[in-house]
């Protein structure tokens, strides 16, 4: 069915990755939910759009997303809120052996210290990032780039052993509760969405004021595609809440 166009539309590094992909693409891409009419920008169904709420770009912290074929266009991928939040967003597709050369540009600019966002246990300790210590060390007057695998699982781990990512420190969460995105089947009960890993992440760099933006922006998102398979709308309480934390 036909998407509707936002009144607020916002061309961030992710739509931009999307709607570049779906200009070469010779077939459209169906995922599930596919024949639900959806705004074309925050991709929910149209009358749960979230568009007149997008949070406002902060800076400080930059973030890189590589997706893997096929995941920037699912309506369930929290990764693009990230993109709404963080105004130093990059998006591109993960290609094992010939990497974007902007993507490799980007991690090799000595204004940012990137870091792969991934369990420390698939990780050389070496690699590890787990001491504050050791992160402010490493990140000295760069600016933080977090480079988020965005995929399935088991796609993130193939990701994972990019020869081009190798040589970067990893950080990463220990999440002491079970995951509240509950838009996919979790391989592991722990396991989390894009944007939930983010904010904690963002509350470690000492950006208290993204990871709280960003909190709000994915309990309202959750709210609404939650709403959209139950045909129940709920209230802007989480966003209103969130906003409010910031004052």
């Amino acid at each position: 069915m036909p998407t509707r166009k936002s009144a607020t539309s916002a061309l961030n590094a992710v739509k931009a990755l999307r709607l570049s992909e779906l200009a070469k693409s010779q077939r459209a891409f169906v995922a599930r939910g596919s024949r639900v009419s959806r705004c074309d920008d925050c991709m929910l169904a149209e009358k749960h759009c979230i568009c007149n709420e997008r949070p406002e770009g902060l800076n400080g912290v930059a973030v890189c997303l590589v997706y893997y074929k096929g995941e920037v266009f699912k309506p369930s991928n929290t990764g693009r809120l990230i993109a709404d939040v963080v105004t130093d967003t990059h998006a591109f597709l993960w290609q094992r052996t010939e990497p974007h050369p902007d993507m490799l540009a980007l991690l090799r600019n000595t204004e940012y210290a990137p870091m792969v966002v991934f369990p420390y246990e698939y990780a050389e300790p070496e690699r590890h990032l787990r001491d504050d210590p050791a992160l402010g060390q490493y990140i000295g007057n760069r600016i933080p780039l977090l480079i988020f695998l965005d995929g399935t699982w088991r796609e993130a781990r193939k990701m994972f052993r990019s020869d081009w990512l190798n040589e970067l420190p990893v950080i990463a969460i220990e999440p002491e509760q079970a995951s509240r995105y509950l838009l996919r089947e979790a391989v592991h009960e722990h396991q989390l969405g894009t944007a939930e890993v983010a904010i904690p992440l963002l509350q470690r760099l000492q950006r208290v004021d993204m990871a709280t933006s960003l909190e709000a922006w994915f309990s309202l998102f959750r709210e609404r595609y939650l709403a959209g398979k139950s045909n129940l709308l709920p209230s802007n309480t989480a966003l209103q809440q969130g906003r409010q934390s910031e004052d």
